[in-house]
């Protein structure tokens, strides 16, 4: 008989036909009840065996985690909490799991054990939900993108250019780490090296999706980045993925107005297809909320908050209208801020991102016209020759979830950016000729996955929200 899956069964509409179904055992009482998973969702689906008539070998084999094979008839279940049941005729050991050495038990673990045995915890509640709520993300992403007439590009992930130019990157070689080849100055030949030249692992693939805009139209990529920041925090993550969609003849109004109806639509998709797993982690949000310090708990549910964001346009406001009303705010004269504002230029911190959001517009904000000297050489120069038409788009509960801009496409003003901060023109002459060669306004932005899905599923740790978290002293798995 073929294999039906549990989600599939709870909304069945039939009984008294024969089933057949595999999945891992959550709990086994009474020697009678066992609660079957097999990730399709949430729900367990409870299995009634026949106590006497079932072979006691078999049964001493039915522990939490192991895989099990039942065929039965699907019936009207007798007990609360679910509609229907599983009388079992057959069963079959799949695969055995010791109940003294399988760690994820059926009782509360800390997130931190559950990093340690990131290979299992997935099959707990919270983690299954996770991850089923990051596949449909990640299907909305590409869904969003195709209707909208965009092309998926695939960039480089070994790079040898510092998209960012914060230099925070992870070197890709070949060369004997112990005894490298030296040059003329006694420092490393990356010419003897593979590529015949230093490479790293790519911070962004934006450099290369311009120029396929400029081709292409409407580009996008979603993919691994890296970097090389060494920051224990519960927002950064060494490998993460990202969106970066890249459109010619967009201006940065254009570049505001995709950013807000991309974000809105995946995660009106995501509400629509992940009910029952937003409910659990709805319920999960509100319970660790509780047991904060008022001063430190939500406003909102989880769901409120996605509602929110759904519900209300994001406010649009300069990045000097935004530091005015931040240093003029109490938190900053009463110096409850931990980095207090005073001076026009300084880059804006996660807690004065929130408070712009949470507590003076109450609605998703985007700031945008920040000051050229905090953000990165492509970014477009304003008249004022002080700010640059970037944009940052800021959520709830989470501060920046988006950074963008509308990028420099006048040659001169490139080149002069370029020579400024000292980078090597020779390296870039590719990204340089497509200002050369039909240059055109064009803009683009960049949303890491993880605080998306961070933000969606209501996890404070963003190690929380990836399968295997790549970290400081951290690649296990």
């Amino acid at each position: 008989m073929q294999k039906t899956s549990i989600t599939d069964l709870l909304q069945s509409e039939k009984t008294g036909i024969d089933v057949s179904v595999k999945g891992w055992v959550r709990t086994f009482r009474a020697n009678r009840f066992i609660a079957l998973n097999d990730g399709s969702t949430i729900n367990n689906i409870q299995c009634v065996i026949d106590f006497e008539n079932t072979n006691e070998a078999i049964l001493k084999r039915i522990t939490t985690g192991s895989a099990i094979s039942i065929h039965g008839i699907l019936e009207e279940s007798q007990g609360r909490g679910q509609s229907v049941e599983i009388k079992v005729s057959k069963i079959e050991i799949l695969g055995d799991s010791n109940p003294e050495e399988y760690p994820i038990q059926p009782k509360k673990h800390s997130f931190e054990f559950l990093r340690e045995n990131a290979h299992l915890r997935v099959r707990t509640n919270t983690f299954g939900a996770v991850m089923r709520v990051r596949s449909a993300l990640s299907f909305a992403v590409h869904k969003y993108f195709t209707e909208n007439g965009f092309y998926n590009l695939h960039t480089p992930i070994i790079t040898g250019s510092d998209a960012e130019g914060a230099g925070e990157m992870f070197r890709v070689s070949t060369l004997d780490p112990i005894n490298p080849p030296k040059n003329e100055e006694g420092k490393v030949d990356y010419s003897k090296d593979f590529f015949g030249k230093e490479t790293n692992l790519t911070v962004s693939g934006q450099l290369e999706a311009e120029t396929y805009a400029m081709a292409l139209g409407k580009v996008y990529t979603f993919g691994p980045t890296f970097r090389a920041e060494n920051s224990n925090t519960t927002r950064h993550l060494a490998e993460f993925w990202m969106i970066e969609p890249e459109v010619a003849f967009n201006d940065l109004d254009a570049n505001m107005d995709l950013a807000e109806d991309f974000i809105q639509n995946i995660i009106e998709y995501v509400l629509d297809i992940c009910k029952d797993d937003l409910a659990f982690l709805n319920d999960r949000f509100v319970k660790e909320e509780s047991q904060k310090p008022s001063l430190q708990r939500s406003e909102w549910t989880l769901l409120e908050k996605l509602q929110f964001v759904l519900d209300n346009s994001f406010k649009r406001v300069s990045y000097t209208e935004a530091f005015d009303i931040l240093r003029n705010s109490k938190p900053n004269k009463k110096k409850k801020f931990e980095y207090v504002l005073d001076k026009w230029g300084a880059d804006l911190q996660s807690e004065h991102e929130r408070y712009l959001v949470e507590k003076h517009f109450k609605c998703p904000v985007i700031l945008f016209d920040y000051p050229a000297n905090i953000k990165a050489f492509y970014m477009r120069l304003n008249e004022d020759g002080k700010t640059v038409r970037a944009m940052d788009v800021l959520f709830p509960g989470i501060g920046e979830i988006v950074g963008g801009s509308q990028r420099e496409e006048r040659l001169d003003v490139l080149k002069e950016k370029i020579k400024a901060l000292d980078i090597d023109e020779k390296e870039l002459w590719w990204y340089i000729d497509t200002r050369r060669f039909g240059t055109a306004v064009h803009s683009g932005f960049g949303l890491g996955f993880e605080r998306l899905v961070q933000f969606v599923t209501g996890m404070n740790n963003i190690r929380d929200v990836i399968p295997f978290p790549r970290t400081p002293d951290n690649a296990e798995f």
